[in-house]
Protein backbone atom coordinates (compact mmCIF):
# COMPACT_ATOMS: atom_id res chain seq x y z
CA UNK A 1 0.00 0.00 0.00
CA UNK A 2 1.27 3.09 -0.99
CA UNK A 3 1.87 6.17 1.08
CA UNK A 4 -1.01 8.19 -0.29
CA UNK A 5 -3.33 5.25 -0.11
CA UNK A 6 -2.90 4.54 3.51
CA UNK A 7 -3.56 8.16 5.10
CA UNK A 8 -7.54 8.55 5.13
CA UNK A 9 -9.77 10.30 7.62
CA UNK A 10 -13.50 9.60 6.47
CA UNK A 11 -15.71 9.60 9.68
CA UNK A 12 -17.00 13.27 9.90
CA UNK A 13 -17.87 15.33 12.48
CA UNK A 14 -19.92 18.14 11.99
CA UNK A 15 -20.46 20.09 8.79
CA UNK A 16 -17.26 22.25 10.34
CA UNK A 17 -15.04 19.00 10.17
CA UNK A 18 -13.17 18.83 6.72
CA UNK A 19 -12.29 15.08 6.07
CA UNK A 20 -8.84 14.44 5.26
CA UNK A 21 -6.68 12.51 2.85
CA UNK A 22 -3.68 12.14 1.35
CA UNK A 23 -4.56 11.11 -2.05
CA UNK A 24 -5.40 13.39 -4.53
CA UNK A 25 -7.99 11.65 -6.24
CA UNK A 26 -9.93 11.47 -2.73
CA UNK A 27 -10.64 15.28 -3.75
CA UNK A 28 -12.54 16.28 -6.59
CA UNK A 29 -11.93 19.21 -8.99
CA UNK A 30 -13.07 21.92 -7.48
CA UNK A 31 -16.39 23.48 -9.91
CA UNK A 32 -16.98 26.47 -7.69
CA UNK A 33 -19.99 25.54 -6.16
CA UNK A 34 -18.86 23.88 -3.43
CA UNK A 35 -19.19 25.82 0.28
CA UNK A 36 -15.09 25.66 0.35
CA UNK A 37 -14.49 27.06 -2.90
CA UNK A 38 -17.41 29.52 -3.45
CA UNK A 39 -15.58 32.51 -2.59
CA UNK A 40 -11.79 31.57 -4.77
CA UNK A 41 -11.95 32.57 -8.52
CA UNK A 42 -10.98 29.59 -9.37
CA UNK A 43 -10.09 30.68 -13.10
CA UNK A 44 -6.89 33.00 -11.46
CA UNK A 45 -5.49 29.54 -9.64
CA UNK A 46 -3.43 28.81 -12.94
CA UNK A 47 -5.00 25.05 -12.29
CA UNK A 48 -3.59 24.58 -9.15
CA UNK A 49 -6.57 22.62 -8.44
CA UNK A 50 -7.02 20.65 -11.18
CA UNK A 51 -3.52 19.10 -12.88
CA UNK A 52 -1.25 22.25 -13.39
CA UNK A 53 2.43 20.27 -13.04
CA UNK A 54 3.67 20.79 -9.66
CA UNK A 55 7.50 20.54 -9.47
CA UNK A 56 10.46 21.95 -7.58
CA UNK A 57 11.55 24.74 -9.58
CA UNK A 58 10.43 28.23 -9.71
CA UNK A 59 10.57 28.88 -5.89
CA UNK A 60 13.65 28.64 -3.97
CA UNK A 61 13.62 27.72 0.17
CA UNK A 62 16.83 29.02 2.11
CA UNK A 63 16.90 28.86 6.20
CA UNK A 64 18.91 31.10 8.38
CA UNK A 65 18.56 29.31 11.16
CA UNK A 66 19.33 30.57 15.09
CA UNK A 67 21.70 28.86 16.96
CA UNK A 68 20.92 25.83 18.53
CA UNK A 69 18.39 24.98 15.54
CA UNK A 70 18.53 21.72 13.35
CA UNK A 71 17.90 22.43 9.56
CA UNK A 72 17.76 19.74 7.16
CA UNK A 73 16.54 18.98 3.88
CA UNK A 74 14.94 15.53 3.42
CA UNK A 75 13.07 12.75 2.20
CA UNK A 76 9.45 13.01 3.34
CA UNK A 77 8.20 9.84 2.23
CA UNK A 78 10.91 8.78 4.87
CA UNK A 79 9.72 10.34 7.25
CA UNK A 80 6.08 9.24 6.98
CA UNK A 81 7.22 5.86 7.26
CA UNK A 82 9.26 6.31 10.39
CA UNK A 83 6.28 8.52 11.96
CA UNK A 84 3.01 7.97 10.12
CA UNK A 85 1.14 8.89 12.82
CA UNK A 86 2.66 12.27 13.00
CA UNK A 87 1.55 12.83 8.92
CA UNK A 88 0.37 15.69 7.42
CA UNK A 89 -2.99 15.08 6.43
CA UNK A 90 -4.13 17.32 3.81
CA UNK A 91 -7.86 19.21 3.74
CA UNK A 92 -8.60 19.93 -0.26
CA UNK A 93 -6.84 18.74 -3.51
CA UNK A 94 -4.46 21.63 -3.96
CA UNK A 95 -2.74 20.63 -0.97
CA UNK A 96 -3.52 16.83 -1.31
CA UNK A 97 -1.52 17.88 -4.70
CA UNK A 98 1.31 19.48 -3.08
CA UNK A 99 1.86 17.18 -0.31
CA UNK A 100 2.00 14.21 -3.43
CA UNK A 101 4.46 16.41 -4.75
CA UNK A 102 6.82 15.91 -2.24
CA UNK A 103 5.99 12.45 -1.52
CA UNK A 104 5.86 10.69 -4.12
CA UNK A 105 6.08 12.86 -7.17
CA UNK A 106 8.78 14.95 -8.60
CA UNK A 107 11.97 14.41 -5.94
CA UNK A 108 11.15 18.02 -3.93
CA UNK A 109 12.50 17.55 -0.73
CA UNK A 110 10.61 18.54 2.37
CA UNK A 111 12.59 21.58 4.84
CA UNK A 112 12.67 20.72 8.21
CA UNK A 113 13.52 22.63 10.96
CA UNK A 114 14.42 21.57 14.45
CA UNK A 115 13.85 23.08 17.87
CA UNK A 116 15.58 20.71 20.10
CA UNK A 117 14.46 19.81 23.40
CA UNK A 118 14.71 22.37 26.31
CA UNK A 119 16.47 24.98 23.10
CA UNK A 120 15.69 28.59 23.82
CA UNK A 121 16.42 30.54 20.34
CA UNK A 122 18.32 33.32 20.87
CA UNK A 123 17.12 35.11 17.51
CA UNK A 124 14.23 34.50 14.75
CA UNK A 125 14.81 31.79 12.19
CA UNK A 126 14.12 33.39 8.99
CA UNK A 127 12.67 30.77 6.02
CA UNK A 128 13.47 32.57 3.06
CA UNK A 129 10.88 31.81 0.19
CA UNK A 130 11.81 33.47 -3.17
CA UNK A 131 9.84 33.11 -6.21
CA UNK A 132 11.51 33.24 -9.61
CA UNK A 133 9.03 33.17 -12.11
CA UNK A 134 5.24 32.15 -12.97
CA UNK A 135 5.27 29.74 -15.22
CA UNK A 136 5.87 26.92 -13.58
CA UNK A 137 4.14 26.02 -10.72
CA UNK A 138 6.06 24.69 -8.34
CA UNK A 139 5.22 22.69 -4.44
CA UNK A 140 6.66 22.90 -0.99
CA UNK A 141 6.71 21.72 2.50
CA UNK A 142 8.01 22.71 5.40
CA UNK A 143 8.23 20.79 9.21
CA UNK A 144 8.55 22.99 12.11
CA UNK A 145 8.94 20.69 14.96
CA UNK A 146 9.19 21.99 18.77
CA UNK A 147 10.20 19.47 20.97
CA UNK A 148 9.41 19.65 24.51
CA UNK A 149 9.86 23.15 26.33
CA UNK A 150 11.63 24.68 23.29
CA UNK A 151 10.90 27.93 22.31
CA UNK A 152 11.26 29.73 19.08
CA UNK A 153 10.85 32.19 16.35
CA UNK A 154 10.76 30.81 12.74
CA UNK A 155 9.37 34.08 10.27
CA UNK A 156 8.14 32.75 7.00
CA UNK A 157 9.65 35.38 3.77
CA UNK A 158 8.03 34.76 1.21
CA UNK A 159 8.83 37.02 -2.09
CA UNK A 160 8.95 37.36 -5.91
CA UNK A 161 6.91 36.27 -8.19
CA UNK A 162 5.26 32.43 -8.41
CA UNK A 163 2.48 29.92 -9.05
CA UNK A 164 3.07 27.82 -5.44
CA UNK A 165 1.18 25.22 -3.84
CA UNK A 166 2.40 24.42 -0.20
CA UNK A 167 2.04 22.93 3.58
CA UNK A 168 3.44 23.75 6.62
CA UNK A 169 3.64 21.48 9.34
CA UNK A 170 3.81 22.47 12.62
CA UNK A 171 4.71 20.57 16.04
CA UNK A 172 4.48 21.84 19.49
CA UNK A 173 5.72 19.34 21.76
CA UNK A 174 4.53 19.67 25.64
CA UNK A 175 5.51 22.69 27.23
CA UNK A 176 6.61 24.15 23.93
CA UNK A 177 6.46 28.16 22.78
CA UNK A 178 6.32 28.40 18.96
CA UNK A 179 5.66 32.16 17.08
CA UNK A 180 5.74 31.41 13.25
CA UNK A 181 5.11 34.71 11.18
CA UNK A 182 3.85 33.95 7.80
CA UNK A 183 4.89 37.20 5.54
CA UNK A 184 3.24 37.35 2.05
CA UNK A 185 4.93 40.12 0.55
CA UNK A 186 4.90 38.63 -3.37
CA UNK A 187 5.07 40.07 -6.70
CA UNK A 188 1.17 41.41 -7.95
CA UNK A 189 1.57 38.42 -10.79
CA UNK A 190 1.89 35.74 -7.30
CA UNK A 191 -0.38 32.96 -6.99
CA UNK A 192 -0.04 31.04 -3.57
CA UNK A 193 -2.45 28.35 -2.24
CA UNK A 194 -0.76 27.31 1.30
CA UNK A 195 -1.88 25.39 3.87
CA UNK A 196 -0.82 25.66 7.72
CA UNK A 197 -1.35 22.97 10.03
CA UNK A 198 -0.84 22.89 14.18
CA UNK A 199 -0.65 20.31 16.90
CA UNK A 200 0.35 21.52 20.63
CA UNK A 201 1.40 19.21 22.97
CA UNK A 202 0.31 19.65 26.99
CA UNK A 203 0.18 22.86 28.05
CA UNK A 204 1.94 24.00 24.34
CA UNK A 205 1.77 27.64 23.15
CA UNK A 206 1.28 28.52 19.80
CA UNK A 207 0.86 32.45 18.17
CA UNK A 208 0.59 32.34 14.57
CA UNK A 209 0.58 35.33 12.21
CA UNK A 210 -0.08 35.08 8.88
CA UNK A 211 0.81 38.73 7.36
CA UNK A 212 -0.50 38.99 3.64
CA UNK A 213 0.22 41.80 1.49
CA UNK A 214 1.06 40.89 -1.57
CA UNK A 215 0.28 38.83 -4.66
CA UNK A 216 -2.56 38.22 -7.27
CA UNK A 217 -4.72 35.51 -5.46
CA UNK A 218 -2.93 34.23 -1.74
CA UNK A 219 -5.43 31.50 0.05
CA UNK A 220 -4.40 30.83 3.26
CA UNK A 221 -5.78 27.91 5.62
CA UNK A 222 -4.39 27.36 8.86
CA UNK A 223 -5.49 24.71 11.36
CA UNK A 224 -4.95 23.69 15.46
CA UNK A 225 -5.59 20.41 16.47
CA UNK A 226 -4.82 19.63 20.46
CA UNK A 227 -2.79 16.13 21.17
CA UNK A 228 -3.36 17.29 25.07
CA UNK A 229 -5.05 19.19 27.48
CA UNK A 230 -3.52 22.68 28.28
CA UNK A 231 -2.99 23.49 24.31
CA UNK A 232 -3.41 27.67 23.85
CA UNK A 233 -3.43 28.81 20.29
CA UNK A 234 -3.30 32.53 19.25
CA UNK A 235 -4.08 33.13 15.67
CA UNK A 236 -3.72 36.78 14.60
CA UNK A 237 -4.08 38.06 10.83
CA UNK A 238 -3.09 41.30 9.32
CA UNK A 239 -4.23 41.75 5.42
CA UNK A 240 -4.02 44.67 3.10
CA UNK A 241 -5.89 44.45 -0.37
CA UNK A 242 -5.27 46.86 -2.82
CA UNK A 243 -7.02 47.24 -6.65
CA UNK A 244 -7.50 43.44 -7.65
CA UNK A 245 -6.16 41.49 -4.76
CA UNK A 246 -7.82 38.79 -3.70
CA UNK A 247 -6.98 37.40 -0.25
CA UNK A 248 -8.61 34.65 1.44
CA UNK A 249 -8.07 32.87 4.93
CA UNK A 250 -9.50 29.93 6.22
CA UNK A 251 -9.23 28.71 9.39
CA UNK A 252 -10.22 25.85 11.27
CA UNK A 253 -9.46 25.94 15.37
CA UNK A 254 -10.15 21.34 16.19
CA UNK A 255 -10.84 21.57 19.84
CA UNK A 256 -10.51 17.44 20.39
CA UNK A 257 -8.84 17.84 23.81
CA UNK A 258 -10.65 19.20 27.07
CA UNK A 259 -9.20 22.25 28.83
CA UNK A 260 -7.89 24.24 25.85
CA UNK A 261 -7.76 27.38 24.53
CA UNK A 262 -8.00 29.72 21.25
CA UNK A 263 -7.92 32.94 20.44
CA UNK A 264 -8.43 33.93 16.68
CA UNK A 265 -8.35 38.01 15.77
CA UNK A 266 -7.74 38.80 12.10
CA UNK A 267 -7.66 42.53 10.35
CA UNK A 268 -7.91 43.59 7.12
CA UNK A 269 -8.05 46.74 4.88
CA UNK A 270 -8.76 46.71 0.97
CA UNK A 271 -8.48 49.54 -1.05
CA UNK A 272 -9.62 49.91 -4.46
CA UNK A 273 -11.67 48.76 -7.53
CA UNK A 274 -12.10 44.95 -7.19
CA UNK A 275 -9.87 44.92 -4.04
CA UNK A 276 -11.50 41.53 -2.09
CA UNK A 277 -10.62 39.87 1.75
CA UNK A 278 -12.34 36.55 2.91
CA UNK A 279 -12.12 35.68 6.39
CA UNK A 280 -13.87 32.14 7.18
CA UNK A 281 -13.08 31.44 11.02
CA UNK A 282 -14.63 27.71 11.66
CA UNK A 283 -14.66 26.70 15.28
CA UNK A 284 -15.83 22.77 16.65
CA UNK A 285 -16.04 22.07 20.00
CA UNK A 286 -16.43 17.87 20.21
CA UNK A 287 -17.99 16.80 22.78
CA UNK A 288 -14.98 15.61 24.37
CA UNK A 289 -13.34 19.04 24.76
CA UNK A 290 -15.03 20.09 28.06
CA UNK A 291 -13.57 23.09 29.75
CA UNK A 292 -12.76 24.78 26.15
CA UNK A 293 -12.27 28.82 26.10
CA UNK A 294 -12.37 29.93 22.60
CA UNK A 295 -12.85 33.31 20.55
CA UNK A 296 -12.89 34.93 17.08
CA UNK A 297 -12.64 38.07 15.62
CA UNK A 298 -12.60 39.44 12.53
CA UNK A 299 -12.45 43.35 11.43
CA UNK A 300 -12.58 44.88 8.16
CA UNK A 301 -12.00 48.11 7.11
CA UNK A 302 -12.92 48.92 3.76
CA UNK A 303 -11.24 52.48 2.49
CA UNK A 304 -12.78 52.75 -1.09
CA UNK A 305 -15.81 51.85 -2.97
CA UNK A 306 -15.37 48.67 -5.22
CA UNK A 307 -13.89 47.11 -2.67
CA UNK A 308 -15.47 44.25 -1.13
CA UNK A 309 -15.25 41.89 2.59
CA UNK A 310 -16.51 38.72 2.82
CA UNK A 311 -16.51 37.38 6.89
CA UNK A 312 -17.72 34.35 8.09
CA UNK A 313 -17.69 33.17 11.87
CA UNK A 314 -18.77 29.31 12.29
CA UNK A 315 -18.60 28.01 16.09
CA UNK A 316 -20.02 24.55 16.98
CA UNK A 317 -20.45 23.33 20.08
CA UNK A 318 -21.20 19.93 21.09
CA UNK A 319 -20.54 20.33 24.85
CA UNK A 320 -22.59 22.55 27.46
CA UNK A 321 -19.08 22.43 29.64
CA UNK A 322 -17.04 25.07 28.52
CA UNK A 323 -15.63 28.16 29.78
CA UNK A 324 -16.18 30.38 27.29
CA UNK A 325 -17.28 30.44 23.58
CA UNK A 326 -17.82 33.34 21.30
CA UNK A 327 -17.48 35.25 18.22
CA UNK A 328 -17.72 38.84 16.23
CA UNK A 329 -17.26 40.27 12.73
CA UNK A 330 -17.61 43.85 11.48
CA UNK A 331 -16.99 45.64 8.69
CA UNK A 332 -17.23 49.57 8.08
CA UNK A 333 -15.46 52.27 6.57
CA UNK A 334 -13.35 54.71 8.54
CA UNK A 335 -14.92 56.49 11.34
CA UNK A 336 -16.13 60.28 10.62
CA UNK A 337 -15.23 61.13 14.59
CA UNK A 338 -11.65 59.64 14.36
CA UNK A 339 -10.97 61.96 11.48
CA UNK A 340 -12.62 64.94 12.49
CA UNK A 341 -10.63 64.51 16.04
CA UNK A 342 -7.59 64.76 14.49
CA UNK A 343 -8.44 67.15 11.70
CA UNK A 344 -9.54 69.87 14.36
CA UNK A 345 -6.13 69.51 16.44
CA UNK A 346 -4.62 71.05 12.60
CA UNK A 347 -3.60 67.48 11.21
CA UNK A 348 -4.28 67.23 7.87
CA UNK A 349 -6.90 64.78 6.32
CA UNK A 350 -4.11 62.30 4.34
CA UNK A 351 -2.01 62.52 7.56
CA UNK A 352 -5.26 61.73 9.48
CA UNK A 353 -5.96 58.97 7.64
CA UNK A 354 -2.75 56.97 7.96
CA UNK A 355 -2.88 57.43 12.13
CA UNK A 356 -6.17 56.16 11.79
CA UNK A 357 -5.33 53.27 9.93
CA UNK A 358 -1.79 53.00 11.23
CA UNK A 359 -3.57 52.85 14.78
CA UNK A 360 -6.30 49.75 13.24
CA UNK A 361 -3.33 47.58 12.48
CA UNK A 362 -1.02 48.63 15.11
CA UNK A 363 -1.89 46.25 18.46
CA UNK A 364 -1.49 42.97 16.45
CA UNK A 365 1.58 43.99 14.69
CA UNK A 366 2.71 44.65 18.42
CA UNK A 367 2.14 41.19 19.26
CA UNK A 368 4.69 39.96 16.78
CA UNK A 369 7.69 40.91 18.87
CA UNK A 370 10.27 40.72 16.40
CA UNK A 371 11.03 44.48 15.41
CA UNK A 372 12.65 44.45 12.15
CA UNK A 373 9.62 42.84 10.88
CA UNK A 374 6.84 45.22 12.79
CA UNK A 375 8.72 48.09 11.31
CA UNK A 376 8.61 46.16 7.86
CA UNK A 377 5.46 45.80 8.25
CA UNK A 378 3.94 48.72 9.51
CA UNK A 379 5.90 50.58 6.20
CA UNK A 380 4.59 47.95 3.96
CA UNK A 381 0.92 49.28 4.68
CA UNK A 382 2.21 52.83 4.80
CA UNK A 383 3.19 52.32 1.27
CA UNK A 384 0.01 51.01 0.22
CA UNK A 385 -1.72 53.87 1.51
CA UNK A 386 -0.04 56.35 -0.50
Amino acid sequence: MSVLSSAVETAPVSSLHSIGSANPDDFAVPTGREEEWRFTPLNKLRKLHADAPLGSSGVTVAVEAAPGLVVEKQDYSERVRLAPDRQFLPTDRISARAFAAVVEGTGTEATVITVPKETVASAPTYVRVTGSGTETAAAGHLVIDVQPYGRATVVIDQRGSATYADNVEIHVADGGDLTVVALADWADDTVHVSHHQATLGKDAHLAHFAVTLGGSLVRLSPTVRYAAPGGDAELHGIAFADAGQHLEHRLFVDHDTPNCRSRVGYKHALSGDGARTVWIGDVLIRPEATGTDTYEFNRNLVLTDGAHADSVPNLEILTGEVVGAGHASTSGRLEDEHIFYLQARGIPFEEARRLVIRGFFGELIAKIGVPELEERITSAIEEELA
